[in-house]
């Protein structure tokens, strides 16, 4: 054998036996689930997890074990493992989908709806039923419901989430939770060797900066640190809900239920929802206001959280530069969205109410307000990347809906949960223009120096961070425009430009916002592209790319 076939051949051992990890660890997150269906006594459901759990642990456990002896994996190898990896886990996270709509019976799918439902039943692959579980009959459905979950994305088929069987409730909370911190991270921290093979793939996942020297340390207090506001976010929203006209209605099961649920696809930044309408739903200040500094949350980098809680440096949560400028985005643009929707309430009066008021009983000054409630939370639900939805988006301004696309584009602190281009690179980017404007002034041999929040560059290290910013964002930018134009003319007049803007952008961005294009109903070309504008979304380009480039060519120079 050639020495470039062995070396393919060994990339190839090295790449399959990490994903095989992946796959391993997801299967035993069904296990988990087959008791949650247990439970609720979901038998249908429960059949289709255990089946789906032992095939994919089955599959991950044979290629860890066959390929146990493989080397550590280098950086490409990180990159492959991390596009290949989140792409399988996706496909076989949208088994339970699948399964479950074809397992349960149209009488068990029909209990499963609330008995005030009022929308009609649909009929996909032979099944008519009122409960959005017939929806994932179809397999590209039940794919993008599994890669919109595992990406923190939040755009869903099931456009009646209570009308899913409790267990696929709880796994769409539950990989989006995963996912928020990162499968890669929860496998570093659980089944990874300590040494450099870990480096490589928890910064093939976008994360750069580590907390300890140790990778699987640095990973396994993310997770402590997640776990742990995780439980405050579910009691505060506990309270909100158990306070609000809507909760005070439900049992305090269901209250501790959407709590729970809610609290998970908050935190993560996936934006999920177990209620109809989303965060509409509930028509509460008190909930949608408890919901603002858990969003928050998750768009702030990991390592400045440990310094807070950890370290008890609380000067590092203002002195971090990408935290700066995330309280600083935050600001201008409440301000800025709530001009604009302020504006817009006489001209399109009824685009800012929700069922709260009936538009034409609405005096000026109350349709404001409300303009500017959906619009606070609206700008923080997007900058933070979470996707949850008070208000009728679609029904906004042009002029709303851009300013919202750009908050989507920016998205938060590198190192959180969210995504979109990040606040460093685009930050990177305005510095780097200024670096390189200043430099026409001064003398070729003059030494140049750029501090960037408690980094001082040379000139050597400040060019390579900025073509990398600009490099990733120019990338994301032409997908972005490339994605908006194919669905413009995939949706037709139906919706304008900056719907579709809007629409690609929230995929991409790993949002869930949406302006009413997303659903069972929207083209196949339309749901496959987003299939691929979330998977790059998440992993921020570079290592799909170089994956797409080793399938073709392999991983030799």
């Amino acid at each position: 054998m050639s020495r470039a076939r062995l070396r393919s051949a060994t990339d190839l051992r090295t790449i399959l036996r990490d994903v095989g990890s992946l796959l391993a660890m997801q299967g035993g997150l069904m296990g988990v689930t087959v008791l949650v269906a247990a439970g609720f006594r979901e038998w249908y459901p429960a059949l289709a997890f255990l089946v789906a759990a032992l095939v994919t642990a089955g599959v991950g456990l044979s290629a860890r074990r066959a390929f146990a002896g493989a080397p550590a994996p280098k950086m490409k190898h990180g990159m492959v493992i991390a596009a290949f990896g989140w792409l399988s886990t996706a496909v076989f996270g949208s088994m339970p989908f699948l399964l479950s709509a074809y397992l349960t019976p149209a009488a068990a799918m029909a209990a499963y709806v609330p008995a005030d439902a009022t929308w009609e039943a649909v009929t996909v692959a032979g099944r008519t039923s009122q409960s959005s579980l017939v929806y994932f009959r179809n397999p590209l459905h039940a794919l993008f419901e599994s890669m919109s979950g595992w990406t923190g994305s939040g755009l869903t088929m099931a456009i009646h989430e209570p009308s899913l069987p409790r267990t696929l409730q709880w796994w769409r909370s539950l990989i989006q939770w995963v996912g928020g911190v990162g499968v890669i991270v929860l496998t570093v921290s659980i089944l990874a060797r300590p040494g450099s093979g870990s480096y490589a793939l928890y910064r093939s996942e976008a994360r750069e900066r580590k907390i300890h020297p140790s990778i699987v340390s640095t990973v396994r207090t993310v997770w402590k640190i997640f776990l742990g506001y995780t439980v405050l976010c579910v009691l505060a929203l506990f309270v909100a809900i158990l306070f609000s006209d809507y909760g005070s209605r439900l049992p305090l099961w269901e209250v501790g239920w959407q709590a729970l649920n809610h609290a998970m696809t908050g935190l993560s930044t996936g934006g999920f929802s177990v209620t109809d309408n989303s965060i509409a739903t509930y028509d509460s200040p008190l909930i949608e206001t408890v919901l603002l500094p858990m969003m928050t949350l998750g768009a702030i980098a990991f390592p400045i959280h440990y310094a807070v809680l950890g370290d008890r440096d609380y000067a590092k949560l203002l002195g971090d530069l990408q935290t700066r400028w995330l309280f600083g985005l935050l600001g201008l643009g409440v301000v800025a969205l709530s001009l604009q929707n302020a504006l817009g309430v006489e001209t399109v009066p009824d685009a800012y109410t929700t069922q709260r008021f009936l538009p034409e009983a609405v005096p000026w000054g109350a349709r404001t307000a409300d303009a500017v409630r959906d619009s606070v939370f609206q700008w923080i639900s997007a900058l933070s990347c979470t996707g949850f939805q008070s208000a009728p988006i679609g029904r906004w301004t042009d002029g709303g809906k851009l300013l919202v696309t750009g908050g989507m584009v920016i998205g938060g602190a590198a190192g959180s949960t969210v995504g979109g281009i990040k606040i460093i690179r685009a930050y990177m980017i305005g510095r780097g223009i200024r670096w390189q404007f200043s430099r026409v002034f001064l003398p070729e041999n003059a030494v140049v120096t750029a501090r960037i929040g408690d980094r001082v560059l040379d000139r050597e290290g400040m060019e390579r961070e900025f073509n990398e910013a600009m490099v990733v964002s120019l990338l994301w930018i032409v997908l972005l425009a490339t994605g908006s134009l194919v669905l413009s003319n995939a949706v037709g007049p139906a919706y304008t430009y900056a719907d579709a803007l809007f629409e690609v952008a929230s995929a991409q961005g790993n949002v869930g916002l949406s302006a009413g294009i997303t659903g069972p109903s929207m083209p196949a070309v339309a749901e496959a592209m987003f299939l691929v504008n979330m998977w790059i979304g998440r992993l921020e380009i570079i290592p799909v790319l170089v994956f797409l480039r080793s399938a073709l060519y392999g991983l030799d120079p």
